[in-house]
């Protein structure tokens, strides 16, 4: 428990009061059977009224006692339970934000939802229920125990055979459970994966009339999911029958050489009542301890899943040598020899011994064919990736000798899948500074034609946008994300083919804006259409992880065969499409 401590410390009043608060009841329960024996043996066999009403007097104020600390203890067990889920599952949240794109994928975003939600529930639940039962299962057993003695040590040897059997019952119903509940977990996060891959690309489902392959999908995971289950349950759905059996075996055993006893004059009436109860109260602490135990088996896997993520190594952080006051000043970007893989340890290169300069303020285009490698490129420049060799330097500052969020700050990005969430345009713009007054957003969002059609909206920059930009169209967004990038004012901006969506007239408006507005950012676009980066300072083509070509527009139709094909096959498409 000590990496969890932290959760707890917090809280450690409520963590010592719910179980203290708890042992009232567990005082009161010992009390009452041998109050009701003292009740039927002094009081209703010699019919002594007082005596009963004296007595019962006493019973109603103990169980108002235990009422009492009962409802405290289950007030301060939920408080501690909530409020350590609460702070767990804000620490791992703003662990996973740390993640790199490497530690999401290690994880999946489906398994990382589970963690979240249905891991962290599972451990508050155990939580909330073991703070109630601490002292309360065991309290009773050995106070039931003690009182059972004190009656009678004859019939207590019943239940020194019967306990040994009921712990290897438990123990071997814990030993089968821990590996399934975990393996239910993993179902949980394969169907939570599918579901969000689902909902989230519904349009494409819909558009190529897959949805009864989704279904099929769909309902393959949850065959699973319920299969998994089942196997995990059978183990609860177990417990209960055999510390039924053996409850009710020890109470007729108990019952039997008890009423030998009574017939034999050697026991009252009273004790046996008394005596019955304890075993009762024995037994259903054991079976108490079974269920913590049981469910504890079920948030032991969720607690290792839990610990998993927040022990993972961030592979992309912080180095020790990062100038911590290191600022993007003036949008300089190097790429000296620099390689770059995915997986580690491949010998298949995305990136080969790229090499250029971008001065401040000059434009770069970056075209080659699909998987030349152009997103990895400019995704090294804030280190969502770190170069395998070589070296990527801003302002002449190697980009590990930044912070990771001085540097970000310096450089915005339209990435390639354009992302909005749910709330207000205005709310999205926002991201870019959230300080921003009315008149710069407006102005950036004319910077990126998109003020015409925001203001055609009903609520203008107040209208609400649907989950993921879904109630505009994709140019739309694309120009909402270029403008929430705009408002950023970075030094180094990147588009990553994000005016593909737009129109070539509202594409050329972007660009002069670009050039008024943005004259001293060093601007990298990515785009598949020359027409986009013809009148860029330099251009990139890359093939194969590599450059194929460097130089503005007419250097590389002189000079790059590559760059003539990719011309000539677009100017061509043109003409056909236009005639």
């Amino acid at each position: 428990m000590k990496r969890y401590w932290e959760y707890i410390r917090p809280y450690l009043g409520a963590f010592i009061l719910a179980p203290l608060l708890m042992l009232t009841e567990v005082l009161g329960e010992i009390m009452l059977p041998k109050l009701t024996s003292m009740i039927i043996n002094n009081g209703v066999a010699v019919r002594d009224m007082s005596y009963i009403l004296n007595m019962g007097g006493r019973m109603l104020i103990i169980a108002a006692v235990m009422a009492a600390g009962g409802i405290g203890g289950s007030y301060f067990s939920s408080k501690a339970s909530i409020c350590f889920s609460t702070d767990l599952r804000k620490a791992v949240f703003h662990k996973v934000q740390q993640f790199s794109f490497q530690n999401i994928d290690d994880f999946s975003t489906g398994s990382l939802v589970t963690r979240l939600t249905n891991d962290i529930q599972q451990i508050q639940n155990v939580l909330m229920m073991s703070l109630r039962l601490l002292f309360r299962a065991p309290g009773m057993m050995v106070g039931g125990l003690v009182m059972a003695y004190l009656i009678n040590g004859q019939l207590v040897l019943i239940l020194v055979a019967v306990i040994p059997l009921m712990t290897l019952a438990i123990f071997l119903i814990l030993r089968t459970a821990f590996p399934r509940f975990e393996a239910m977990q993993k179902k949980i996060d394969r169907l939570n994966s599918g579901v969000q891959e689902a909902l989230t690309n519904v349009r494409v489902i819909k558009s190529f009339v897959r949805e009864d392959y989704e279904m099929e999908k769909f309902q393959a995971t949850n065959q699973d999911l319920k299969k998994g289950s089942l196997d995990a349950m059978k183990v609860v759905i177990a417990t209960m029958p055999v510390m039924m059996l053996a409850m009710n075996l020890t109470t007729l055993a108990v019952v039997w050489y008890g009423g030998n006893l009574i017939i034999a004059g050697s026991m009252p009436v009273g004790d046996l009542t008394a005596f019955i109860t304890y075993i009762v109260q024995i037994l259903i602490s054991l079976m108490m301890l079974a269920m913590v135990f049981i469910q504890s088996s079920r948030a032991m896997a969720s607690l290792k899943r839990v610990r998993e993520v927040l022990d993972a190594e961030i592979d992309l952080t912080d180095d020790e040598s990062a100038q911590k006051s290191a600022q993007v000043t003036r949008g300089k970007v190097e790429f000296k020899d620099v390689c770059f893989q995915y997986a580690k340890g491949t010998e298949e290169m995305v990136l080969d011994r790229i090499s250029f300069t971008a001065e401040p303020g000059e434009t770069i285009g970056i075209i080659g064919p699909t998987g030349s490698g152009k997103t990895s490129l400019v995704q090294m420049i804030p280190r969502l990736y770190d170069a395998a060799e070589g070296q990527v330097l801003v302002d002449g500052i190697d980009v590990r000798d930044y912070s990771l969020k001085n540097l970000r700050q310096g450089v915005g990005m339209v990435l390639q899948k354009n992302v909005l969430f749910s709330g207000t345009i205005e709310e999205n713009l926002r991201w870019g500074d959230e300080d921003a007054s009315m008149e710069e957003i407006v102005l950036m969002a004319e910077n990126a034609q998109a003020d015409g059609f925001i203001s055609n909206f009903k609520d203008g920059y107040n209208t609400d946008l649907g989950h993921g930009g879904s109630n505009v169209s994709g140019g739309q967004k694309q120009r909402l994300c270029i403008a929430r990038t705009l408002l950023k004012k970075p030094k180094i901006l990147i588009l990553d083919d994000s005016t593909s969506a737009v129109d070539t007239a509202t594409e050329a408006k972007i660009r002069q804006c670009f050039e008024a507005s943005l004259k001293d950012t060093t601007k990298f676009i990515i785009a598949q259409r020359i027409g986009s980066v013809e009148h860029a300072d330099k251009i990139l083509v890359l093939e194969d992880g590599r450059i194929v070509g460097m130089g503005c527009h007419e250097e590389l139709m002189n000079s790059c065969a590559p760059y003539q094909e990719i011309y000539y096959s677009q100017r061509d498409s043109e003409k056909e499409a236009s005639a």
